[in-house]
């Protein structure tokens, strides 16, 4: 198959328009007309994932982490990354990475925590402020369904658990066509009405152009009359981070002891136990100490995520536990859930699951 029908799926499902302004997600090496024979998932892209794929004959490694975050300017060889994207390259092999825009779904990085958590009642903890905008168009009554159909196709009318949202109103159009004009109904110079139809629905700011285009190319008319507006509403399908709760509550050493255990860390930093029980769970994968404030305030027990600095534990100030499982160890099952999205699109297509374990840290 073609590299470009997997960065589609990826596109669909987390576009790259929703990752953060630091972020290099994308495709890194190749070219995305090229065919792929087999894919190898991993976390990070290391030398010894790189011979993983070679033996493995997968000329795709799709990563979580960019391989590539910052400019290069040369590819002399003179580090680790350099040596990467050169034996890459000699390799025919592409490197394709999917991070913070998949931290930002509902079902991304910080969701597989809460999957192995078997967490209930699970949704954004910080969602996308600024990420909505208002699509208002007018068609003609015998094309309103055709058109709406096709722009609800690109991403277009989703609200919390439920798609398809439109709010429509009966109407009458009226317009006067040039003589250069080639108009669907009407004729040129003359002064026409027509039944239509006002269709409002909501699209995410990262999906607009590509709804826009469904609409335009859906719609009969030559010139389409359309409106897009900025709203206020946070979108309670995007964002950073989870929160949900625990089938059973239990105490703040067993909550610790069952995260160890389910996320294999090799150390658990936390705060001071609150001796309360831990029913509520906010979580976010990689660096979430950001979100700390947004944990509290959901009156969450105790916030699970990595890298939190010294002096961050004491922002907890007794009103939240916090364990800290490691970066690596809060989205290790990332890959799983790429893998679980190109299966369910590509049931044939030829996927591998890294086994090299590439977290840097070490414990005794």
């Amino acid at each position: 198959m073609l590299l470009k029908e997997i960065i589609s799926v990826f596109e669909k499902a987390a576009p790259f328009a929703l990752q953060e302004s630091y972020d290099n997600s994308g495709l890194q090496i190749g070219n995305q007309d090229m065919e792929v024979s087999a894919a190898l998932i991993c976390l990070d892209v290391t030398y010894e994932v790189l011979e993983e794929a070679l033996k493995l004959k997968a000329n795709l490694i799709i990563s979580h982490h960019p391989l590539i975050f910052q400019g290069i300017k040369s590819l002399t060889g003179k580090n680790s990354t350099e040596e990467i994207i050169i034996r890459a390259i000699k390799s025919d092999i592409a490197i394709l990475s999917i991070h913070t825009n998949f931290d930002s779904i509902s079902e991304g990085v910080s969701y597989s925590i809460c999957k192995k958590l078997d967490l209930r009642r699970i949704r954004v903890l910080d969602p996308l402020k600024n990420g909505l905008l208002k699509l208002v168009f007018f068609v003609p009554v015998s094309y309103a369904e055709i058109v709406r159909e096709k722009v609800f196709d690109a991403g277009a009318g989703e609200i919390g658990n439920y798609d398809q949202c439109s709010f429509n109103l009966s109407g009458v159009g009226t317009f006067r066509a040039g003589e250069e004009a080639n108009p669907f109904v009407g004729k040129k110079s003359e002064f026409h009405k027509e039944e239509e139809i006002r269709v409002e629905t909501v699209i995410p700011v990262a999906l607009s152009s590509k709804v826009v285009s469904a609409l335009i190319k859906a719609h009969p008319y030559e010139e389409v009359a359309y409106d897009l507006y900025p709203i206020l509403n946070n979108n309670p399908i995007l964002g950073m981070g989870m929160v949900g709760e625990l089938p059973v509550e239990m105490s703040e050493m067993e909550f610790l002891t069952l995260l160890k255990a389910t996320f294999n860390s090799g150390s658990i930093r936390y705060t001071t136990l609150l001796k309360r029980k831990i029913k509520k769970v906010a979580v976010c994968g990689g660096s979430g100490s950001f979100l700390l404030n947004k944990a509290i305030a959901t009156g969450a027990d105790v916030f699970v995520s990595g890298d939190f600095k010294y002096h961050q534990f004491f922002e907890a100030e007794n009103k939240i536990l916090i364990a800290d499982i490691g970066h690596y160890e809060s989205e290790q099952f990332t890959k799983e859930l790429f893998y679980e999205l190109l299966i369910k699109n590509y049931p044939k297509f030829a996927l591998y699951l890294s086994k090299v374990n590439t977290n840097p840290i070490n414990y005794l």
